[in-house]
């Protein structure tokens, strides 16, 4: 990983760590053990979700912007995916709660936006080189 893309990560992974603390925290609280196991849970699907995701994309950009689309795309896919059968597996589960860890993710994913969102804003990257020659165009410098 490139150091913008860490920059990044620390940017959305940070603040939904703390979010899902206070959600856990929360969970606990009004569930007890099943409802912080649930919450728990939660933040960890996001962030490795949400990680993977960033990784996978950061790889693809290095070949071509169309790899970065489509690694985006893919991991998105994957992800619903993956979420879809273990939610399915795991419908009648009694050892945490459902709804403290569906409220979980659906706040860490909010939050992990919104960091990701304000990493990207805050990196100052160039969408054009300003050094790069153009061919048959004269240099107005020259004279």
């Amino acid at each position: 990983m490139q150091d913008n893309d860490l920059r990044i990560l620390r940017a959305a992974a940070i603040p939904t760590a703390l979010v899902g603390l206070i959600a856990v925290i929360v969970a606990a609280f009004l569930s007890g053990s099943k409802g912080a196991l649930g919450a728990g849970l939660g933040v960890l699907v996001v962030a490795a979700f949400f990680t993977i995701s960033l990784i996978a994309v950061a790889y693809a950009g290095r070949i071509s912007p169309t790899m970065m689309m489509a690694a985006a795309m893919g991991t998105f896919f994957a992800k619903i995916l993956v979420l879809a059968v273990t939610l399915e597996y795991f419908e009648d589960a009694t050892v945490w709660s459902p709804s403290a860890f569906g409220l979980t993710v659906v706040i860490c994913t909010i939050c992990w936006t919104i960091g990701e969102a304000r990493g990207f804003l805050k990196l100052r990257m160039l969408y054009v080189d300003p050094d790069v020659k153009v061919p048959g165009r004269l240099e107005e410098n020259k004279k």
